[in-house]
């Protein structure tokens, strides 16, 4: 007997409207959870503001095109699997969408089936390289339920004290710079230093407080790092 497939939350960017709809009722007829907007700069907000399990991504969209909208996401840091959907069948306009991190591509017109298995297959490819647990000492923080964990004991993180740890976390022990930070809590390279300060001050309370060794450090002049107390 075959196994059932998960039931996902896709996120669908199509402008075509008959095509949406053919999209969003297969998949919801599979079990999918739905999500649609209608141009690219909906769709990037939406791809911003939640968690998709993929990411269903037209070539040819008002307002900002799937190029554009695949490349922010992924200056975003959110590695949400992107399969884009494309009229166009020159190599080079493939090349462009993965360069700019589309996972898969499919060519109009389509048959259904195989977009639903190609949702499936790269959600399935996601969760094997993607860690569900980020660990850095005995700082753990669990991706997909948003808890963050030390020494045992639970934090409480803010939705943007969460991105921020996030952040430190992939690139620990390594530098995290400010205009990184400020992409991944904002969308947006360009930030307000005090703010930002204010959001780590914030962080480090949360991390740090009750704890013999501190693990955010500040790199003066240049971002933030987390460091495993042994290191310290």
């Amino acid at each position: 007997m075959s196994q059932p497939t998960a039931k996902l939350r896709v996120l669908l960017i199509e402008d075509q409207r008959a095509q949406a709809e053919n999209i969003w009722e297969f998949l919801e007829m599979h079990g999918q959870v739905m999500d649609h907007a209608a141009d690219g700069q909906a769709g990037l907000q939406l791809a911003l503001e939640n968690d998709y399990d993929v990411i269903v991504l037209d070539l040819g969209l008002p307002r900002l095109d799937g190029v554009e909208v695949c490349r922010r996401v992924r200056a975003e840091g959110k590695a949400t699997p992107i399969l884009m959907l494309t009229a166009r069948e020159r190599l080079e306009d493939k090349l462009l969408g993965f360069e700019a991190g589309a996972d898969d591509y499919l060519t109009k017109p389509f048959e259904l089936r195989e977009l639903a298995a190609r949702v499936q297959v790269l959600h399935r490819r996601m969760q094997r390289l993607s860690p569900a647990v980020l660990m850095v000492g005995d700082l753990e923080l669990d991706l997909a339920n948003r808890i963050a964990t030390r020494g045992g004991q639970q934090i409480g993180l803010s939705p943007a004290g969460f991105r921020l740890l996030e952040a430190l976390m992939r690139k620990a022990p390594h530098v995290v710079q400010y205009n990184e930070l400020a992409q991944a809590l904002w969308g947006d390279p360009e930030h307000d230093p005090a703010r930002l300060h204010t959001h780590f001050s914030l962080l480090r309370n949360a991390v740090d407080r009750g704890f013999a060794q501190p693990m955010i450090h500040t790199v003066h002049s240049f971002g933030y790092r987390l460091v495993p107390p042994a290191a310290t």
